[in-house]
């Protein structure tokens, strides 16, 4: 039986791994943050679905400067032995000349599928 604590650990684990690959231009770590059929979507961006789809977004989003997506409030809604849902707010800032500038400020609201030991998002949704 898994506990609360081993889920909502496991939640934040794959929203820090994928945050840290993310902000590092690493868009094959990121995609492993997903299930194979996973999906993010985001207004204005689009919703891209499956490893590949997921893999081509990232590329095309490399970072061009320093950047930092700051996720604060997680909240572990649901979960159970093997599904988790959970929302966080996230603030995007890049580092220009001008120094470190708000983007802008979003929530996430992901559900996540344990495979073996590990969480991985099934759909992360974008609502700015």
């Amino acid at each position: 039986m898994t506990t609360f604590a081993e889920v909502a650990e496991g939640v934040r684990a794959v929203i820090a791994t994928y945050t840290h690959a993310l902000d590092d231009g690493r868009a094959d770590d990121v995609v492993t943050c997903y299930c194979p059929d996973g999906v993010f979507a985001m207004p204005g961006l689009g919703t891209f679905e499956g490893h590949d789809a997921l893999r081509e977004a990232y590329e095309r989003w490399a970072p061009r400067g320093p950047q930092r997506h700051l996720v604060v409030n997680t909240l572990v809604t649901d979960w159970s032995d093997d599904e988790a849902t959970a929302v966080s707010d996230v603030v995007f800032t890049t580092k220009g000349d001008a120094g470190w500038a708000i983007q802008f400020v979003a929530r996430y609201e992901d559900t996540l599928h344990r495979d073996g030991g590990t969480w991985r998002f099934h759909r992360r949704q974008v609502t700015v």
